[in-house]
């Protein structure tokens, strides 16, 4: 059998191999899940070239994405000559390019790579686990002072969990719930008591750890999922209220049983609130608001947050709103705005931005197919993990990146799949890719 038969009849065997890496390399070896994704996107590309399927680039959230990155693109593009100023060829056409793999990575999870229930579960599987490897190593670290690789609690106090870095807040705070309701209503699904004492222990820890973790955002991330959950699950609302109460019990004890969490929970956070446009993230959102205003049609091109932030021009605020000159030694600028939307918008202007919030919003459309009233625990904890990823309220990574928004990629890829499978939502063409 030569390369090219082999490769014919096992094609996805390889891409499914590939993608279940994902998750380890998301965690630890990021250059792990770039081959992985990249490897996925070849042979999807190849199979779908071969078989002449077309179906799959038809979908309305493929073309909005599309749509989205080809004006990225062009905004990235550095034609002075038509007023395109941007960080240069490398630093921003050529990062925006090659953000089409993430997008090939989308639709083949979906439409080729996770076609069989088993293949789904393993996926949703190494996803769990991937939350409970992270819980447990914030425990260890909580309860020892030190993670399995002997990393301590971050300088500003947060546990790291299974990292050298404050990266595990953010992370369990979106996914907590994609890996919670499963085992969660299997467990109310059981009659006795003794069960459901075990769920709502369950919910609680979850909740818990999140706080005791000390990250702002992944605790605010973990109470969106959680009043999500009890929207979509009416059974979960008591146990949700009795979570949110356990949860301000344990931040009221802080002080006591973990000092540096509450210093970062509530102290920072207090004193950011109390002056919120001069803090460091206000900052940040004021210039990236007045950079768009100053280039409204194409922004700055990916990356111009960075190369161009510390310019004199953008030190005017917000004087409409009362928001005074941004100062750099208050934190005005850094790699990017900390937040998708004003990222969006930095970028590639207003449309840049109408694109991405349109984006976000067919993803979200593609993922609610069906779900209301179901009761399908895996498919609404999806839905929960890219909600809180879209939620325009918050402080975040870069997009896109492997850092964070790789795991939304990721299930991404995993929601549609079942979306695709559970609803037929999808044209004759795409059911034979």
């Amino acid at each position: 059998m030569g390369i090219v038969d082999f490769l014919n009849k096992n094609a996805r065997n390889i891409a499914l191999g590939a993608t279940f890496l994902v998750p380890l390399g998301l965690l630890h070896l990021f250059v792990l899940a770039e081959i992985c994704i990249g490897l996925t996107d070849i042979l999807f590309l190849a199979e779908m070239a071969r078989t002449r399927q077309t179906g799959w680039a038809k979908q309305p959230w493929f073309i909005v994405t599309m749509l989205w990155w080809a004006w990225t693109l062009v905004c990235a593009t550095p034609i002075p000559a038509l007023g395109l100023i941007t960080a240069g060829w490398v630093e921003s056409f050529f990062q925006v390019l090659v953000i089409i793999r993430f997008i090939i990575f989308i639709v083949a999870l979906q439409s080729w790579v996770l076609t069989t229930p088993r293949s789904r579960h393993i996926l949703w599987m190494l996803i769990a686990f991937s939350i409970l490897w992270i819980g447990l190593e914030s425990w260890q670290q909580l309860l020892t002072g030190a993670n399995i690789f002997g990393n301590r609690r971050f300088g500003d106090g947060a546990l790291t969990g299974p990292f050298w870095k404050p990266r595990a807040g953010d992370l369990y705070g979106h996914l907590l719930f994609t890996a919670l309701l499963p085992p969660l209503l299997a467990i109310f699904a059981k009659k006795y008591l003794h069960w459901r004492l075990a769920g709502a222990a369950l919910l609680i820890l979850g909740v818990v750890t999140s706080v005791l973790i000390g990250q702002r955002m992944g605790t605010a991330f973990t109470l969106l999922g959680l009043v999500s959950a009890a929207v979509f699950i009416p059974n979960l609302r008591k146990l949700a209220v009795g979570a949110v109460i356990m949860a301000g019990i344990i931040l009221a004890l802080t002080p006591i049983i973990s000092p540096p969490t509450y210093g970062k929970l509530v102290g920072e956070t207090s004193r950011q609130v109390n002056h919120y446009s001069q803090s460091p993230y206000g900052e940040l959102e004021t210039r990236a608001v007045v950079m768009g205003l100053q280039s409204p049609i194409h922004g700055w091109g990916y990356n111009g947050f960075r190369a161009f932030c510390p310019q004199d021009r953008f030190n005017v605020g917000l004087p409409a709103v009362n928001i005074p000159p941004t100062q750099l030694g208050l934190g005005a600028c850094n790699l990017h705005p900390h937040n998708f939307y004003l990222q969006a918008l930095s970028d590639a202007g207003f449309p840049g931005l109408i694109l991405f919030i349109l984006m976000n919003i067919f993803w979200l459309r593609e993922m609610f197919k069906g779900i209301w009233g179901s009761n399908d625990a895996i498919r609404i904890g999806l839905f929960i993990g890219v909600l809180t990823f879209a939620w325009p309220i918050a402080s975040t990574d870069e997009f896109p990146t492997l850092y964070l928004p790789g795991w939304l990629f990721l299930i991404l890829g995993l929601g549609f799949a079942h979306t695709y499978m559970s609803v037929s939502v999808v044209s004759p063409e795409l059911k034979n890719v």
